[in-house]
């Protein structure tokens, strides 16, 4: 176990002399043997004070002082404590110990007040290797989970059963990690602070970790680091867990059997069970049971609960519930609720069902549906059937805010980032995805003949004008993706001749075509996911640093890759490779590319106006006019033109607009 205490091997440690020993006992302090109490020097007696020492103990020097909360000082020493077998490093202090400290390595410059119990019984791996049934609620995912456990390795540990050899050899990459960490000895961090806590049994703190107030910790690692310290606060409870650098636990959080990931808080009464949440998760107020929460899942209210489900950037509405029970063999069903969706007020979905990217749900669902291949839709439950309207997310103005905020709401400070984490909202995992559904809404159109006004998909109706509206919705959506990565490059990249072009346009790598993935936050070709998983089936990935290290490169490629799948998609397009193709061919891109990001830029700004017409002016001038209404409404919300996101969009738009002529003035020049 790597010990996070700073006790100096080079510091000497001296037996107590005799007079030390008769001023300790002066001040009410006794040993069951003060033969085992070693001590470095010079050592400040009237610092220990109605201390009780019994197996071997060891303190360092004690001639500082700590600041707690208010700016208040206290000299560090051990009061009216009673310890057994710990390690306590220089400056610590140690006041009101209501039973004891046993079997602990303590760091400089700890404080620990007013706790109930600190205590390691026996051989334990402080909630390393404990399995957690996600996703599946019968048990059939479990994930063992350790203390760098990133999103990547938790989905193929949870979603790759299908691959037995991967799934065994990395379970034995953790119990090796696991039984590293075993250890009969408890440790807390240099600044670590532990203050009016009750029970803490088998935990490891790490440096800087503030434990305020906490109820009962058993079974667990508090992995703060002094760049991202943990918090654990008021009357939590929590067994068999791990917390990861920046986490924030507190108000009254209930957890059994979970991971809580990066800068992730769990608060205000937040109950969670058998439960992993990733980078930057919010919980508050609901319940949790078997999730696989991915990076950016938020959940606010009381009523919600997220049961036997995969999610990542969602954010679920008061009330929104899932059931995995059809009372015949039990909870055995699961859900999937791809990236970027929203579940509005008093949503409901009975699993199975996968609802696809960038989805918004509403109301409640009982057929089992499948969208997956048509994201960025609105389902709806309509005479108590499920309707479908596709694409209609893509002219929202909120899934345009959505993606811009997730980035710069990372809270991560750790110099070690568990999860790799891709934001985009356009990308090869939802262009491929908004291709599959032209591909599906064509095909479901030709096989319910020219006179359907009313289609079915998957569990799911979609009426005839959604249909065609969302064939037009992807298409939009594809040519600016394809355009916005080939602008891009043309952008980054000079060229004066036609050869200049070619070698810009010819991909540098073989990997990216084909299907991609979204591994929990990371989005990658799904051939680099299978080389990963390969690598490690045949043993030459045989460590968890090397497994990370993969995912960091997958990570660190995504731009090759990605210009790998649009020039590949691009020539298929144009039924030639892409390093053939002629300037006016490009340029034909880029003009079907402005012509798109006009269209849905216009239809996003329509959709922002919409928060400022006059329906939405309804609650303001309470007490006036119409005229002092609008006054009312332009003091507090500003007008659409001041708005900050739909000028970014105008802005931005007009530039894209200068960049399209631009390109297309050079590749005028070269025809």
């Amino acid at each position: 176990m790597p010990l996070w205490t700073d006790m100096s091997t080079e510091t000497t440690y001296h037996n107590l002399k005799s007079r030390q020993i008769k001023t300790l006992i002066k001040q009410g302090c006794t040993a069951d043997d003060w033969s085992n109490v070693t001590v470095a020097q010079p050592l400040n007696t009237d610092r220990i004070r109605n201390a009780h020492f019994t197996g071997k103990v060891r303190i360092g020097v004690l001639d500082g002082k700590v600041s707690l909360s208010g700016g208040l000082q206290k000299q560090t020493g051990i009061y009216n404590a009673a310890i057994h077998n710990c390690n306590i490093a220089d400056n610590v202090y140690i006041n009101n110990v209501e039973n004891y400290i046993a079997d602990y390595d303590i760091a400089s410059d700890v404080v620990i007040e007013h706790v109930s119990l600190l205590a390691t019984d026996g051989s334990t791996s402080f909630g390393n290797g404990t399995e957690v049934a996600v996703i599946s609620e019968m048990g059939a995912r479990q994930i063992p989970i350790y203390d760098h456990l990133s999103s990547q390795v938790a989905y193929i540990l949870a979603l790759y059963r299908h691959r037995p050899a991967v799934i065994d050899r990395l379970r034995a990459m953790i119990d090796s990690y696991t039984q590293s960490v075993t250890a009969s000895r408890g440790a807390i961090g240099r600044r670590a602070r532990l203050i009016n806590c009750g029970t803490l049994r088998n935990i490891r703190v790490g440096p800087s970790a503030v434990l305020d107030g906490a109820s009962h910790l058993e079974n667990g690692s508090i992995n703060s680091c002094p760049e991202d310290p943990c918090c654990v606060g008021t009357n939590v409870i929590a067994r068999d867990f791990i917390l990861s650098a920046g986490a924030v636990v507190t108000d009254g959080t209930i957890l059994r059997h979970c991971f809580v990931g990066q800068a992730t808080e769990l608060a205000r009464q937040y109950s969670a069970e058998n439960s992993v949440f990733f980078a930057n998760c919010g919980g508050y107020h609901g319940e949790a049971c078997s999730i696989f929460a991915g990076p950016y899942t938020v959940t606010f209210h009381k009523s919600t609960l997220l049961i036997a489900g995969l999610y990542s950037f969602l954010n679920a509405g008061s009330g929104s519930n899932q059931s995995n029970h059809m009372y015949k063999l039990g909870p055995v069903h699961q859900g999937i609720v791809e990236r970027g969706s929203k579940t509005t007020s008093d949503s409901y979905i009975l699993w199975p069902a996968r609802v696809g990217a960038f989805t918004l749900v509403m109301g409640r669902h009982y057929a089992n549906s499948d969208t997956s291949s048509l994201p960025f839709s609105y389902l709806i439950e309509h005479e108590d059937q499920s309707l479908l309207v596709p694409g209609v997310n893509l002219r929202n103005i909120g899934t345009v805010r959505d993606s811009r905020k997730w980035p710069k709401r990372d809270k991560r400070k750790s110099p070690r980032l568990l999860d790799k984490i891709i934001f985009n909202l356009l990308s090869p995992y939802t262009a491929h995805k908004m291709a599959e559904g032209i591909a599906v809404l064509s095909q479901v159109r030709r096989s319910s003949g020219p006179t359907s006004q009313d289609f079915s998909y998957n569990g799911v109706r979609i009426k005839k004008s959604s249909l065609e509206q969302g064939l037009a919705y992807y298409r939009l959506g594809l040519s600016r993706y394809l355009g916005n990565i080939l602008v891009s490059r043309l952008r980054e990249n000079d060229f004066s001749c036609r050869s200049d072009l070619a070698g810009i346009l010819a991909p540098q790598s073989p990997v990216g075509t084909g299907r991609w993935l979204d591994i929990a936050g990371l989005i990658a070709p799904q051939q680099a996911i299978d080389e990963l998983l390969d690598s490690v089936e045949n043993g030459s990935i045989d460590s968890l640093e090397s497994v990370d290290s993969r995912f960091d490169s997958i990570y660190r490629s995504f731009s090759q890759y990605e210009w790998t799948w649009v020039a590949d998609e691009i020539g298929r397009n144009l039924r030639k490779d892409i390093s053939q193709a002629t300037p006016a061919e490009i340029a034909g891109i880029i003009r079907d590319w402005i012509t798109a990001v006009e269209k849905l830029d216009n239809m996003r700004l329509d959709d922002a106006a919409k928060e400022y017409a006059p329906a939405s002016r309804v609650s303001f001038g309470v007490d006036g006019t119409e005229d002092t209404r609008d006054e009312d409404f332009r003091a507090v919300r500003g007008t659409s033109e001041q708005e900050e996101l739909s000028g970014e969009i105008r802005q931005r738009l007009e530039q894209k607009k200068q960049t399209a002529g631009m390109l297309l003035e050079k590749l005028d020049s070269l025809s």
